[in-house]
This record gives C-alpha cells, sequence and structure tokens, in this order.
C-alpha cells in the first residue's frame, strides 16, 4: 500500500504547470465539480505501450498509476458566451495516466472521455483531438453523497462505471512533492491525431482534497481502455481522494510534435 503523504523529489519541474500561463488568452471557463479521484497502480511497460511515441510515462517513486475520474461539468461555454441551458452542464468520467515531454512539463494522457451531451463530445474530438465518446449517465445527489452511473453508447466493448463516494474528511490541498499531489495536481494534457502531438493548459486553484468513503460496485472503463485489471482490482482501487470543485481557465492547444 503506498504512503500518501511520502515525500519523493525528482528532476521535473511540476510547480511551473500551477502557474497560470502568461501571454496566453483564455478560450474557454467551466466549473468541475463532486470530483472522484480514483487511482491503480499498474504495470509501467503495459502503459507506455499506450502513449504516443514522443511522450514518457510519468512514474511516482518508480511506479505508475491509472486514473479513473468521474464528475460534472458546469457551466461549459466559450469565453465569449455565458452558459446554455441543456449544453453546459452534463457529467463526465475519464480514463487517464501520467506522462512528461521530454523530461518537462507533467500532464494528463487520457485513454478515454466519456460525456453525456452529443455536441460537446463532437466539439472536444474536433478542437482538442481527445478520445471523447458519448455515454448515458444517472446521477443522484442525497446530502453530500452523489450515486453516479455511467454506460457507453454505441460502441461493442462495455464500459461501464456504478460509484457510490461521500466525502468524509476536512478539505486540504495537496502538498508538492506528495502522492497526492503527483496525482491530482496536473494543469496540462496531451493529445496526439497521430501525426501531431498537442499540448493544452487549464488553470484553477488547487483542489481541496478530502478523504473520501467510495462503493465502486461496476468498473469496466478501465479494461474497455485495454489496461487489464482483475474482478477484485476493477472495484477496489488503491488510492481514493474527493473535490468538491475548482472554476477552470482553458486555454489554446498547441502544436508540440513535429
Amino acid at each position: 500500500m503506498p504512503n500518501p503523504g511520502a515525500k519523493v523529489t525528482d528532476a521535473i519541474d511540476r510547480i511551473s504547470p500551477t502557474h497560470r500561463p502568461k501571454n496566453q488568452r483564455v478560450v474557454m471557463r467551466q466549473t468541475w465539480e463532486r470530483l472522484l479521484f480514483l487511482h491503480w497502480q499498474v504495470e509501467a511497460d503495459l502503459l507506455q505501450k499506450m502513449l504516443p511515441p514522443e511522450l514518457t510515462l510519468d512514474v511516482f517513486d518508480g511506479k505508475a498509476y491509472v486514473g479513473l475520474v468521474p464528475f460534472s461539468m458546469r457551466n461549459v461555454r466559450p469565453v465569449w458566451s455565458p452558459s446554455v441551458p441543456g449544453l453546459s452542464h452534463f457529467p463526465e468520467i475519464n480514463v487517464r495516466t501520467y506522462v512528461h515531454h521530454k523530461g518537462s512539463d507533467p500532464g494528463v494522457w487520457f485513454f478515454s472521455l466519456d460525456a453525456e451531451n452529443p455536441v460537446a463530445v463532437f466539439l472536444a474530438r474536433a478542437l482538442f483531438k481527445l478520445p471523447y465518446f458519448q455515454a448515458r449517465f444517472s446521477l443522484r445527489l442525497e446530502g453530500d453523497a452523489v450515486d453516479y452511473s455511467s454506460e457507453r453508447r454505441g460502441t461493442g466493448a462495455k464500459a461501464v462505471c456504478r460509484v457510490r463516494y461521500a466525502p468524509s474528511g476536512p478539505p486540504l490541498p495537496a502538498t508538492p512533492g506528495t502522492l497526492e499531489y503527483f496525482l491530482a495536481e496536473r494543469y496540462l494534457l496531451y493529445s496526439y491525431d497521430g501525426a501531431n502531438l498537442y499540448r493544452g493548459q487549464v488553470h484553477h486553484t488547487p483542489y481541496p482534497l478530502q478523504s473520501v468513503a467510495v462503493e465502486l460496485t461496476e468498473n469496466t472503463l478501465v479494461s474497455a481502455a485495454g489496461i487489464s485489471l482483475s474482478p477484485e482490482m476493477e472495484t477496489h482501487p488503491l488510492l481514493a481522494h474527493y473535490a468538491a470543485g475548482v472554476s477552470v481557465e482553458v486555454f489554446p492547444l498547441v502544436r508540440v510534435f513535429p
């Protein structure tokens, strides 16, 4: 079992990406709410083979992780537009791991992102080159608890998540150098269109992380991404964190290779 509070240092600058970028325009604003961060330790060689050749798997104390993150998107809009009822609010869930580019710019690599809004799926695929899928969601709130389920549409592989979660401790930002910081405080993302590698950036305040009570009853999203977990592991993550929410600025996608 990892020690989340233990600190590890390496040569990668993990602080600069958390700063708001200068001389870049904001293209979108959105709010991320009721985030659940679930993580499993996975063989590093397996994950590295699934990445574009220009990216290197990012590891913590020599260990690699895959994450499953369900949450709610709110007030998603271009910077010049107000929120639009029926389009700007929807659930989302992603399967991810962590990467860097030539020893710098640590970020997120998404294996999949599922969303209920077909317009958002189309635009994210077109504008941000991300592997979005349309899914059917159910989200029910009972006090602080969230009953969350998703089921991907229109694909042969079963891709389902059913989970109930609620915060169970005080909110605290992650400390740089800790595993929590490594997993949660990611402000860069990478995408790939088969020839070109792109990097995007977001900015928000640090996540108010909390301990969380989790009941994960079904999870085939990770295996649908091609990452094999045993049936028992699928519903028993190694690590779990919760964040109530952050307001997010989104900056333009830039090509980093070739």
